[in-house]
């Protein structure tokens, strides 16, 4: 652990709303552990939002928060929240867990010393830039917390962090998961051989060559890319459609590649990649993807898994994953809890986290490379 000598910012508190319980649990335990602090000590504030029968809601927060250093863990994409609507069940969708976020903002009434949200995957993220005539919903978002009264917001692996530019006076941490992912896979994989003669990153689109590049470059290994050749003229399901996928790099046979992105949302494309990358003689194939939506289910993941094109899949607890999917013979999640619990501690201690952003010396040691 990082050692912070400097006194608090302000007294910790940490919200968890609807859905992230189990995570803000591990933080507070973390967080209290290394203060020393005794076992029934919690730095959690409890808030709610109950909702009228119409679904309508409000924020409340049950103690005083004035003062306090505030993180808020919010995850906009946990669809297994529910709540009642005209005597239904609904699954809360981003924009419930979003305009709730606002409510318990709005319900500290400005007396809390600091607000930082962790949003880890970005509400509205994919929405960032303009390409028609379009709404920028991420900018908007950015810009409505920030003038409520949020002084940093920490999301992890950004779709496209130049969104940050929405608020350029204001704090905003893109926050990759590097470290952990090849810690995750240098456990689960024993026998994995680090070096370019048995190991290649892939990068599934050129918007991804970024994270890739940084993967390859600590990890010391060649590098390829898939190029998505889509169909411009239609529109399925709020996209164009992929038509297929070119690959451009070194000779990937006898290979085990890494295939890393920031999201599986079908996953379609991402088995894609794998049946090509094996119809060219590629030994294993490893996916990294901070954010396991599943959208579709696991069916497609399950055959890929049996025909033998896929054989890890490692995603993070920090979004919602039902739990089926952790009974998978094919899955490895990744807690990012303790990293996390880092982030708070010393940012609450007025710190710089520029040490936590940058794991490459981390990385060497984990690798026996220093």
């Amino acid at each position: 652990m990082m050692e912070v000598e400097n006194s608090v910012f302000g007294e910790l508190g940490i919200i968890a709303m609807p859905g992230c319980e189990e995570i803000a649990k591990k933080v507070d335990g973390y967080i209290s552990e290394w203060r020393g602090q005794p076992s029934d000590t919690s730095y959690k504030i409890m808030t709610v939002c109950p909702r009228f029968g119409s679904g309508e809601a409000k924020g409340m927060i049950t103690q005083s928060v004035r003062g306090h250093d505030i993180f808020i863990i919010c995850d906009v994409f946990n669809y297994g929240v529910t709540y009642r609507m005209y005597n239904q069940q609904v699954p809360m969708s981003p924009d419930d867990h979003f305009q709730d976020l606002k409510r318990i903002i709005a319900a500290m009434g400005g007396k809390a010393r600091r607000i930082t949200v962790i949003m880890p995957m970005l509400y509205e993220g994919r929405q960032h830039r303009r390409t028609a005539r379009e709404s920028l919903d991420c900018a908007l978002a950015l810009q409505e917390l920030v003038n409520m009264g949020v002084t940093n917001i920490i999301t992890f692996d950004a779709h496209d962090d130049r969104v940050q530019s929405a608020i350029p006076l204001h704090g905003f941490e893109n926050v990759h998961p590097t470290y952990q992912m090849i810690k995750a896979l240098v456990k689960n994989v024993p026998d994995i051989q680090i070096d370019r003669e048995n190991l290649m990153i892939v990068s599934p689109d050129e918007g991804g060559m970024g994270r890739c590049i940084y993967y390859s470059s600590v990890l010391g290994l060649d590098l390829g890319m898939f190029y998505k050749r889509r169909n411009y003229s239609v529109i399925v399901n709020g996209r164009n459609p992929i038509e297929a996928h070119e690959f451009l790099g070194r000779d990937v046979a006898g290979k085990d590649v890494i295939i890393v992105d920031d999201m599986i949302s079908s996953g379609d494309s991402v088995i894609d990649i794998a049946i090509k990358l094996k119809e060219k003689k590629a030994r294993r194939i490893f996916v990294f993807a901070t954010f396991g939506l599943f959208v579709e289910g696991f069916e497609n993941f399950d055959k890929a898994y049996k025909d033998g094109c896929i054989d890890k899949v490692f995603t993070s607890n920090l979004v919602y994953a039902l739990p089926e999917l952790l009974e998978k013979p094919w899955y490895v999640r990744v807690d990012m809890s303790k990293f996390i619990a880092y982030i708070i501690d010393t940012l609450n201690h007025d710190s710089s986290i520029s040490e936590l952003l940058s794991p490459v010396k981390r990385i060497k040691k984990l690798l026996g490379r220093e």
